[in-house]
């Protein structure tokens, strides 16, 4: 049976551009191979969700301009269902400046546009979608309200919902409450939890387990990069390993994670820990190829790689 997931959140195109090292501010850094690519969170999760097999639709907002069309004929490219994404009047399609350095990290700064006017009336209209869904899956580059909408319409009729808390910020408890499984990382905890981020790194795995938790959902999956993930809920917690791959671009490894983990998890019966097993493929072969949308993983891909070890 097919995954079916509604996505709420963002699009932007990236421009990006490798360098010798992330610039210092007020450095200049000589970059090379300049690439264009469809990026933003949501509509990297939704692609990667799509590639994985899920019937995938996506609610947005893109500008009346050439990036949103490039947007839009890329998502349809996908067979995302685009009923819901909205042409914005009078902002532009939202635009993200990645600088990718030669270790395979990034910098990356978002020119929201559109997407910041993704709004609760724009989650209403797709009520349906939602309520006919297997998983929600929600971030942080659109409105907080709007998120909140959309957690709380799939609460209405059962939905699980899978809340990538990012980027990071305080969130309202009226919306944590709402999240069934939260996927930070261990800066976006801290933000969460109210701790230094200096803290969030020194705490063990267990106190990340426990704070995750005490914010509300009844599930957190802790993504630790290289060191894999930390799978949280009820029944306790567990370190997933990560695979090991040689990285080219960390650009979209998290939603590429995300994506996989809510399509294993749409399946039912997937226990959370063989979830973040599955998700720590995805985002790892997506670490092996430039740009955000053309690494996403597809479901073939991912089956080998986990096959291997």
């Amino acid at each position: 049976m097919t995954t079916r997931i509604v996505v709420v959140g963002s699009a932007n195109v990236d421009l990006v551009a490798r360098a010798p090292h992330i610039p210092r501010p007020g450095e200049t850094v000589l970059g090379r191979d300049f690439v264009t690519a469809l990026g933003g969170k949501g509509a990297n999760q939704a692609v990667g969700a799509a590639r994985l097999g899920a019937e995938v639709t996506f609610v947005a907002r893109l500008g009346r301009d050439s990036f949103g069309e490039q947007c839009l004929q890329g998502y349809a490219a996908e067979g995302i269902h685009l009923d819901y994404v909205v042409r914005d009047e009078t902002e532009p399609t939202g635009v993200a400046l990645i600088a990718v350095a030669d270790d395979g990290e990034n910098s990356i700064l978002v020119a929201s546009g559109a997407n910041m006017r993704l709004s609760p009336a724009d989650v209403q209209a797709a009520a349906g979608a939602i309520a006919g869904a297997d998983v929600l899956l929600l971030q942080l580059e659109v409105p907080v309200d709007t998120v909140t909408a959309a957690a709380q319409l799939a609460r209405e009729h059962g939905v699980r919902v899978v809340l990538n808390p990012a980027p990071a910020r305080h969130l309202p408890a009226d919306l944590l409450r709402l999240v069934d499984v939260i996927t930070p990382n261990r800066i976006e905890l801290a933000q969460l939890v109210d701790v230094s981020e200096e803290d969030a790194r020194q705490m063990s795995d267990e106190v990340l387990a426990k704070s995750a938790l005490g914010i509300g959902p009844s599930a957190a999956v802790i993504t630790l990069g290289s060191s894999g993930a930390l799978a949280a809920g009820s029944w306790g917690w567990q370190r997933v390993p990560a695979f090991r791959v040689d990285p080219v671009d960390t650009t979209a490894a998290g939603d590429a994670f995300n994506a996989g983990l809510a399509v294993a998890l749409g399946q039912g019966s997937t226990p959370l820990v063989e979830a973040v097993r599955y998700a720590n493929a995805c985002g790892a072969l997506a670490t092996m190829k430039m740009g955000a949308q053309p690494s996403l993983p597809p479901a073939d891909a991912v089956r080998r790689l986990m096959a291997s070890v």
